[in-house]
């Protein structure tokens, strides 16, 4: 089966953080970067995601303010197109006005890209130019320099500065190394927004700052170092009184333009990836490695810390998800379990596992959690953490760690020190039908799997070893029950053995073909009575277990195997290598594709080939809030779940269909709908209300409706009050008079002037009007027969009223 035009893979939450420069605003009040596929507004003052600017169809590499407007920001895709948004309302700009912005394209050349002025949200590019050729592909080796009169650009050994007038370059070059053994190669450059003077980071913690640059022998440099490792980024403050610097050392390092004075900011707690500096000079920022960005005030306060999805070098544990709380549950901080809403696209807390120091110390063996399991509820958390070392010693540890209801966290309950004489392969629990009996199995290279059972003391509930059990003297590979838990499987090696927990029996084995196991499924619901499994590299099997034979197998190179806990939908990763030519060179590299089956048949219901380049070894099906509810068979399987996977860099990936990005886009744009609807956010706010009030009167009757006084129509002023962006508003004593003169009510007669032609100027007439106006209904007619006047008829009645009655009385009289 092919793959589905309606379903892609994209960045949702957890995206990076720290994949470009964050930009902060001039205002200094918000903070701009780089998510996945869209561009998120923080504050800087609360750390929340105000905004999310979505539209780009591919990962964002880049955002900048718009030097015209300082509302107004850019943003480049690897989609091929440049968008302006409104960041303070969070919509997309449909006119864009004109400029030269500079970008990368895929062959590392530097563009300048003219954009016309037209009313289209994206504008296709007519008019380009190469700047630069050959340039690198780092962001960070590229910088403008005072007032874009040139640029500088470095690559390896090589310093390139050009010069946009005399549209002339000049190259500088440092050898390798120098005598004592340190690397010149060029890590980062930015340029003096005043002089004409340019820092360069060095691969071995060295500062450069270049002035004559325009001459080849007559450059000069200067040098600056603190760092023991490459410098990571470089930025000066805008007046150039400063230049900042950070790498591996976590450290903010604050050097004195022409004097030799730095100050340091110390213990930021991951190493620092990216330098950016307000407009105004009154905040820093660092992006981190760990995801993190950091804001910094006054050079020396950490104001605030946005913190997303942790990333490490890898994640030892599964992916998970947190019965409790629909969280995505993997490795974090060293020695933590992170606990991250997919939801809310936040880091809700940090569970520390090991509860001992970190030391950053390069080669130093410390504690890691490297398996994690979740009972059914989630009531229970079982971690194991293991430390080599030098003499190839391992030690493990197994905790239980119990949910408590008031600290709405997990609290260590048992610690079981040398569960397994080696390392650890699995862990899963296993919740039976009595609700008081849990059961975890571990498996372990030594050639064992232990039962734990949990047991109510005297002084609280405890775990204890309850059955050891073994095959023949393999080595167990992987565990799973079934989802009633009446069957256990443990695969050792090349034999899968079904195991039953009540009596531990052995019930029966399943050992073709003859290949090492490496994963194992149940099926779910509909096809529970299948057991899905890999064996060696390319194969992937189903059993039947009501008559224990093989009911399928296909030749597939299964990286993982999982299976969606809400349907009986399971997904297969498989890689496969290809040869890719890029220029004039042949290099070999590994894809990612996805398979989502049904035991019961073979057939794939989706299939989506090259999802991404190397292997997936961790992903999860996540549970929905709400359920999609999509129409097309092929993407009903994304209903209830979204299935998430983590890729080789540690990007973590989700796949979405039509219907979900349309609610997205919609919900994004709610901003832009007609003109003659204010929407403003004081209309989103109580737009609710006001659409169930207009409900309830529409359902009341007639007799009701017409007898209520119509209320009055809406100030002008009110409405430019409340329809003006709060950003360009007076100040509020400017508003205040004009405000409570819209509240005060005219006693000017508001009738248009054919009225009051046809009613005279003599006060009596105008009494007498006012008498006819204020007349009473007829009491023996209901107020449903009377229907609203006409102007035409008000004139006659008018105009009757005004005629000479004389001649009545006299025909009384007689």
């Amino acid at each position: 089966m092919g793959e589905h035009a309606g379903i892609r893979v994209v960045h949702r939450s957890g995206s990076k953080l720290n994949f470009r420069p964050p930009v902060i605003t001039n205002d200094s009040k918000f903070l701009l970067c780089a998510s996945g596929e869209c561009v998120k507004v923080f504050s800087t003052s609360t750390e929340e995601c105000i905004h999310n600017l979505r539209g780009h169809t591919d990962l964002v590499t880049g955002v900048h303010l718009n030097p015209c407007n300082h509302l107004q920001a850019y943003s480049c895709s690897t989609d091929g197109t440049l968008r302006l948004w409104d960041f303070m309302d969070g919509i997309l700009i449909k006119r864009m006005c004109n400029g030269s912005v500079c970008v990368c394209t895929e062959v590392f050349q530097l563009l300048a890209l003219h954009l016309p002025q037209s009313g289209d949200q994206t504008v296709e590019a007519s008019q380009l130019s190469v700047v630069l050729e050959d340039v690198s592909s780092n962001p960070a080796a590229v910088s403008l320099g005072r007032g874009g009169e040139y640029i500088a650009s470095i690559k390896c050994l090589q310093l390139e500065v050009f010069f946009f007038k005399k549209q002339k370059s000049y190259r500088l070059f440092l050898k390798v190394d120098n005598k004592k053994g340190a690397k010149n190669t060029f890590t980062c450059v930015t340029c003096h927004p005043k002089d004409d003077c340019i820092a360069t980071g060095h691969e071995d913690g060295k500062i450069r700052l270049w002035r004559n640059f325009n001459h080849k022998k007559e450059y000069t440099y200067t040098t600056l170092h603190w760092h023991h490792s490459a410098v990571a980024s470089l930025c000066f403050t805008p007046e150039g009184t400063n230049l900042l610097s950070g790498g591996v050392e976590s450290v903010l390092v604050q050097w004195k333009y022409r004097e030799n004075q730095r100050d340091f900011l110390p213990r930021l707690g991951a190493s620092i990836t990216h330098v950016a500096v307000s407009p105004d000079g009154a905040l820093f920022c660092c992006s981190h490695s760990d995801n993190k960005i950091t804001i910094i005030q006054n050079c020396v306060n950490v104001s605030a810390v946005i913190q997303g999805l942790v990333r490490g070098e890898s994640a030892r544990t599964d992916l998970m998800v947190d019965p409790r709380t629909k969280c995505l549950v993997l490795n974090g901080n060293p020695g933590h379990l992170q606990f991250y809403s997919l939801q809310r696209d936040k880091l809700l807390y940090n569970l520390d596992i090991v509860q001992q120091e970190f030391i950053h110390e390069l080669g130093l063996q410390q504690f890691e959690v490297v398996n994690a399991a979740f009972d059914g509820p989630g009531n229970w958390l079982a971690t194991v953490e293991e430390r080599r070392r030098k003499a190839a010693e391992l030690e493990l540890n197994l905790k239980l760690w119990a949910f408590d209801e008031q600290t709405q966290s997990f609290v260590l309950n048992t610690t079981i020190v040398a569960p397994h004489d080696s390392q650890v392969t699995d862990l899963c629990f296993c919740r039976a039908s009595d609700s008081q009996t849990t059961l975890l199995v571990s498996a372990s290279k030594d050639g064992h799997f232990k039962a734990w059972q949990l047991a109510a003391q005297t002084e609280g509930p405890s775990w204890s070893c309850d059955f050891v059990g073994a095959y023949r003297g393999l080595v167990p590979e992987c565990c799973c029950f079934s989802a009633d838990g009446s069957l256990l499987a443990v695969s050792f090696q090349e034999v899968v053995t079904v195991w039953s927990p009540g009596s531990w029996e052995l019930l029966t084995t399943l050992s073709q073909p003859p290949k090492s196991i490496r994963n194992l499924c149940f099926g779910r619901l509909s096809c529970s009575k299948y057991l899905v499994g890999t064996a060696g590299h390319n194969l992937l099997c189903c059993w039947n277990l009501l008559t224990c034979s093989l009911e399928w197998s296909t030749s597939m190179e299964v990286t993982l195997l999982l299976a969606d806990p809400h349907s009986d939908n399971m997904a297969a990763f498989c890689s496969r290598g290809i040869n890719m030519s890029l220029t004039h060179q042949i290099r070999f590299s590994l894809l990612s594709s996805v398979f989502v089956f049904k035991p019961s048949e073979p057939r794939p219901l989706f299939s989506h080939k090259a999802v991404c380049s190397g292997k997936v070894s961790r992903a999860v099906f996540a549970p929905r809030e709400e359920m999609l509810e999509s129409c097309e068979e092929s993407s009903q399987w994304l209903n209830r779940s979204q299935l998430c996977f983590l890729t080789q860099n540690m990007d973590l990936m989700t796949f979405t269909t039509e219907t979900e990005e349309e609610k997205l886009m919609a919900s994004s744009k709610q901003l832009v709908i007609d003109d003659s609807v204010a929407m403003t956010p004081f209309y989103l706010l109580l737009g609710k209300h006001r659409c169930q009030t207009l409900e309830m009167r529409d359902k009341e009757s007639s007799w009701g409706s017409a007898e209520r006084t119509p209320l009055p129509k809406g100030s002008v002023a009110v409405k430019e009050l409340l329809q003006t962006p709060a950003h360009v508003l007076p100040p509020t004593s400017v508003l205040c008079a004009m405000f409570v003169e819209s509240l005060l009510v005219s006693v000017t007669d508001s009738r248009s002037p054919e009225e009051e032609e046809m009613e005279g100027e003599n006060e009596e007439d105008s009494e007498e009007n006012v008498a006819l106006r204020a007349e009473p209904a007829p009491l023996g007619r209901e107020m449903v027969d009377s229907a609203p006047l006409t102007k035409a008829q008000t004139r006659e009645l008018r105009r009757l009223v005004k005629l000479d009655h004389g001649w009545f009385s006299d025909l009384l009289d007689s």
